[in-house]
């Protein structure tokens, strides 16, 4: 059911046409914001996701970006505050993830994971913080299990997201007092419903049992959005215990 915890108040996210994306922004929009997406090939979807946050009585908005691109992601936010008036809260939620051999991996493979996980939520953060630091807002990135511990067959994708990581915490303490940055980092959700030998594996070896599920990485993003504003710099990894074996 929809509530007012972000009443009166807007949010942007990142590559939210589909999977966890989509999860975070109906979340948000449940929780009475206003929402922004972002899309770069999945229109379709992205019209679909903005529609369905609309059904939920907010107004909403879908925007074609590139977050590889600092003209695409300042379009990105000035479409976000020219619709909506303001802007409180950016999730940096777009990302690539990948395999490869470490020692096949080529520079082309490396820069695309990086361009896209490390410098997007970059320029993002950038181009929205005038924006943010009016309104004492919030931005929320999303990183990975993969960023905590070396996955080596993806050695790329773990290394842009620990970056992504460090990055968290260098704005929390760049854009303080007014603006807090958090990161919530999942481990292995499960997008569909189809039971394969990697969910029956991982959910094995998760103390709680059971994969994660797109709801509980919008959860998690919801507390950093309605939360104290005093949290600031924290990697909060949502894995049902996975990190700890």
């Amino acid at each position: 059911m929809p509530t007012s915890l972000l009443g009166g108040k807007s949010a942007l996210v990142t590559g939210a046409a589909h999977r966890i994306g989509r999860e975070i922004a109906l979340a948000l929009a449940r929780a009475g914001a206003d929402v922004a997406i972002t899309y770069r090939t999945s229109h379709a979807a992205a019209d679909q996701t903005a529609s369905d946050i609309a059904a939920l009585g907010c107004r909403a908005l879908a925007i074609e970006c590139d977050v590889r691109s600092e003209a695409s992601a300042r379009l990105a936010i000035d479409s976000t505050v020219t619709a909506f008036g303001r802007l409180d809260i950016l999730v940096n939620n777009a990302a690539i993830f990948a395999s490869a051999p470490l020692e096949s991996l080529s520079l082309d493979q490396w820069d695309a994971v990086f361009e896209t996980n490390t410098r997007g939520p970059f320029l993002l953060a950038r181009e929205a913080l005038t924006h943010l630091r009016a309104v004492q807002g919030r931005i929320i990135n999303i990183g990975s299990l993969g960023g905590m511990h070396p996955w080596a067959g993806h050695a790329h994708y773990s290394s842009s997201k620990a970056a992504l990581h460090m990055l968290t915490k260098a704005m929390a303490k760049a854009f303080a007092p007014e603006v807090s940055v958090n990161c919530v980092a999942p481990g292995w959700i499960q997008l569909d419903r189809q039971e394969d030998a990697d969910a029956a594996r991982f959910a094995s070896r998760t103390p709680m049992r059971r994969n994660g599920a797109g709801e509980d990485v919008a959860q998690a993003v919801l507390f950093f959005a309605t939360g104290p504003g005093f949290i600031t710099g924290q990697i909060l990894a949502v894995d049902g215990g996975l990190g700890l074996s």
